[in-house]
């Protein structure tokens, strides 16, 4: 039964007295129902306000709620003893409430009524209180209110004239067939108009050119074992002879030279002796080396001439004549400080990330830029809305290319390309891995240092490694099939954990409860010249151990995807700078991240794959420094334990006697899984039983008999 069947008969009739007469007594002391918490207010006005406040507790609806927006009552009420009484159909009941009670208390304030209204099986039951001519006036306003909805109701289910105008001219279908056929012709008519372009700016020296092969064969050997292959289908060109100084590629360029000369870098690294003439001759490139080697400027220093020697003078371009796409934001602001570094011939660069002020970025680029330096969400939001033409973009770099993918921006970066037109020169990067090592989806493939001897390698040649479809993550494939153009391949071969022996890698195995006291350990041991960077798994432990270590006392900055980029970029000053000297941070730290004084390497957590492990000590033994490396294992990695012996191996570290009986049991495992999987759930079990090993299933722990050995699940 609902309030306004309690307080009034079938007829409306009151059944109580009216709110005065049921008031609680005035006291000395205020009550709850008189005043609100924590007013007080003069003598004179006591009573009219808690006169107000009574009349509006007693004009609640059913829902309990108060009516806001009448005044305090004045005098005796004028409302009769009998209330207007009418129905609604049950389902206008919400529309005459309203969201919160909204409309209900509207026509309150406009009619000058009191309304209640309830629910009734097959109708809605109206009350309104006052006078006669404010109960006619609130029952008109409701009928019209239920009136309106009844013919919004009835209009969206019939169409209107218009959208029966728009049905009657909705165009054909869409011919997709035809649209194939005339691919050619529609990419035609979208690219006409475009200035021409120049690629080749290649002078050979006379001493690169006088090079005879066998000369050019050992001197890749001996510099990391450099591959290089023309992946061109149709006939195979001559691949350029590398470059031992920076005169020789850059004799003709003297404003380059100027930069070198600066900047005081004695001789070219192995992947820019041997990238930069192929991409001064104008082709597309694949470069993989590990980080750290030098790709940034192997190809910056070509993009800075390719645009300098276009036909159409910069001032009349519409937009960048490069455009570089990276994963993450601190790799756009390293390749940024690179492009102001060299600073050549005034080019303006800008980078384009997620996290920093979007407006001041869409005023930079709408003012005139040479280079944009972008990750792919930022640029493709500015694309769509129109904020930057890359029509003319004739210079295109994708930097560390499996990462973008592996961060799910292959839709952005598809978005992108198809505004950049096709006949750019595009060079496509990648990290080298531990060995030759490729990512085949989840699963980490180390070649051997003498490739002929790995069955993937077709008729003994090391040249068909990235060519081969067993060795490419198809996304990679497939970008670099629609987007680059019979593109040559430079493959630094060694420059892994096996050719880094300036870094020494330790390893520890522990209880997971045990790392925290080890990393604090650690860093009590530091001596002052120390700097360390202390890699960790999860955002919340990065957090944890920042405010442990600062309320120790130390100094310590974090760095996570959490973090404001200004923030972010805080913590890696005051890193570079000195003004910390232990940086904690998850993967994102993992690549991009150029600090060339990194002491030790501190792997709090083991990373998810042996990829990962690599990039992450790679942070250390830079530019010709010593390094060291600190990693923390325990039982929940032993899925990852026989890689890191074989990384260890390859490096002449020295292996746990923990580590290599973490990667037996195992590879044990393994074996009684593939048994127990052929014989079904009751061969698992007596596998295990045979074994006499433990193992967990389900959730509950099963025991096989003996419990001398165990499996570490």
């Amino acid at each position: 039964m609902s309030d306004w069947e309690e307080e009034y008969e079938a007829h409306g009739a009151s059944l109580k007295a009216p709110p005065s007469a049921v008031r609680p007594p005035r006291t000395g002391r205020s009550s709850l129902f008189s005043r609100p918490f924590g007013r007080s207010f003069p003598a004179g006005e006591r009573k009219d306000s808690e006169d107000r406040n009574w009349s509006r507790s007693a004009a609640c609806s059913d829902s309990g709620r108060a009516r806001r927006g009448r005044g305090g009552r004045r005098g005796r009420r004028t409302e009769p003893q009998t209330a207007l009484h009418f129905s609604v159909d049950r389902a206008a009941v919400g529309a005459v409430i309203g969201r919160g009670g909204a409309t209900i208390r509207d026509l309150e304030e406009n009619s000058g009524a009191r309304i209640k209204i309830s629910q009734g099986e097959d109708r809605g039951d109206v009350l309104v209180f006052g006078s006669e001519d404010v109960q006619k006036k609130a029952r008109e306003m409701i009928e019209a209110l239920v009136s309106r909805r009844a013919e919004n109701m009835a209009g969206s289910h019939s169409p209107s004239p218009a959208m029966k105008n728009l049905a009657l001219a909705a165009p054909p279908p869409i011919d997709w067939a035809s649209i194939r056929k005339n691919l050619h012709k529609y990419e035609a008519m979208k690219w006409k108009g475009l200035p021409p372009i120049k690629k080749d700016f290649y002078m050979e020296d006379e001493c690169v050119a006088s090079r005879s092969a066998e000369e050019v064969k050992n001197w890749r050997k001996e510099n990391n074992n450099i591959f290089v292959d023309d992946l061109q289908e149709q006939g195979k060109r001559l691949v350029p002879n590398p470059v031992l100084t920076f005169e020789e590629a850059f004799r003709a360029f003297p404003g380059i030279m100027e930069n070198i000369v600066r900047v005081g870098f004695t001789k070219p690294t192995p992947i820019q002796s041997q990238a930069w003439p192929i991409l001064l001759k104008g082709f597309d490139l694949i470069g993989i080396a590990q980080t750290g080697t030098g790709k940034t400027l192997a190809y910056l220093l070509p993009g800075f001439i390719h645009m300098d020697q276009q036909p159409v003078p910069r001032a009349q371009h519409d937009g960048p004549g490069m455009l570089v796409l990276t994963p993450t934001r601190e790799l756009a602001l390293q390749i940024e400080e690179e492009c102001s570094k060299y600073s050549y011939k005034g080019f303006k660069s800008i980078s384009i990330y997620g996290g920093g002020d979007r407006n001041v970025q869409i005023g930079v680029v709408t003012h005139g830029v040479d280079v944009v330096i972008a990750t792919p969400g930022r640029l493709n939001d500015l694309q769509m809305n129109e904020h930057l033409n890359l029509r003319s973009v004739t210079y295109l770099v994708l930097d560390e290319a499996d990462r973008m993918l592996d961060m799910g921006f292959e839709p952005q970066i598809m978005k992108i390309l198809l505004d950049v037109r096709p006949d750019r020169q595009t060079v496509m990067t990648r990290q080298a891995s531990a060995g030759y090592g490729f990512s085949l989806g989840r699963q980490s493939i180390i070649i051997p240092r003498d490739p002929t001897s790995f069955s993937l390698f077709p008729c003994g040649s090391p040249l068909h490694l990235c060519t081969c479809s067993a060795t490419w993550p198809p996304m990679i494939r497939r970008l670099a099939k629609s987007y680059l153009k019979d593109p040559m391949m430079v493959y630094v071969g060694t420059l892994d954990l096996v050719a880094v022996s300036t870094v020494q890698q330790s390893v520890l195995v522990v209880h997971e409860e045990e790392k925290k006291s080890y990393l604090f350990e650690f860093v009590r041991n530091m001596e002052p010249k120390d700097k360390v960077l202390v890699f960790v798994g999860r955002k919340i432990i990065v957090d944890d151990l920042s405010s442990d270590l600062s309320l120790q006392g130390v100094p310590v900055q974090s760095l996570h995807g959490d973090r404001e980029q200004c923030d972010r970029e805080e913590a890696l000053q005051d890193f570079r700078d000195g003004r910390v000297r232990i940086l904690i941070a998850t993967d994102l730290a993992s690549r991009g991240l150029d600090v060339h004084d990194i002491t030790h390497v501190f792997n709090y957590d083991f990373p998810r794959n042996i990829e990962e492990y690599v990039h992450r000590v790679g942070r250390t033994g830079r530019a010709g420094r010593c390094g060291c490396s600190v990693t923390l294992v325990s039982r929940s990695d032993w899925k990852q334990a026989s890689e890191l012996v074989d990384i260890l191996d390859r490096a002449g570290q020295t292996v746990p006697e923990e580590l290599l009986l973490m990667a037996e049991r195992y590879k044990q495992h393994q074996t009684e899984r593939d048994v127990g999987a052929a014989r079904g759930r009751g061969g698992r079990g007596s596998s295990a039983a045979a074994s006499g090993t433990r193992f967990k299933r389900g959730g509950r722990r099963h025991d096989g008999g003996n419990t001398g050995s165990f499996l570490m699940i």
